[in-house]
């Protein structure tokens, strides 16, 4: 199964990892129109260990996929970037409802 990640919803406390900021992420099944909210390492979990898909759309059109991360402190998170010299588009999204 394949979702595509539409908006993210962020703590408001600082925090030395971007990502780490995200605490869930709202998703469609494009395919069968179908939407949830799920928490980061859940996601994480999901496309890590039971080989879900998550993606993102940006502005132009084009699809990438995220990845599984774990930061120094033993966070689990996602991205789309396998460095951080590169703009990552999952932060760029919108803020959830």
């Amino acid at each position: 199964m394949a979702v595509r990640i539409v908006c993210i919803k962020t703590d408001t406390r600082p925090h030395d990892n971007p990502y780490v900021a995200i605490d869930a992420l709202e998703w469609i099944n494009e395919r069968i129109n179908v939407k949830g909210l799920t928490e980061r390492s859940k996601l994480y979990d999901w496309i890590k260990n039971e080989d879900g898909e998550a993606y993102i759309i940006d502005n132009k059109g084009n699809k990438t996929s995220l990845i599984p991360a774990v930061c120094p402190e033993g966070n689990k998170y996602v991205k789309t970037v396998y460095d951080e010299s590169e703009p990552d588009y999952l932060l760029g999204l919108p803020e959830c409802a």
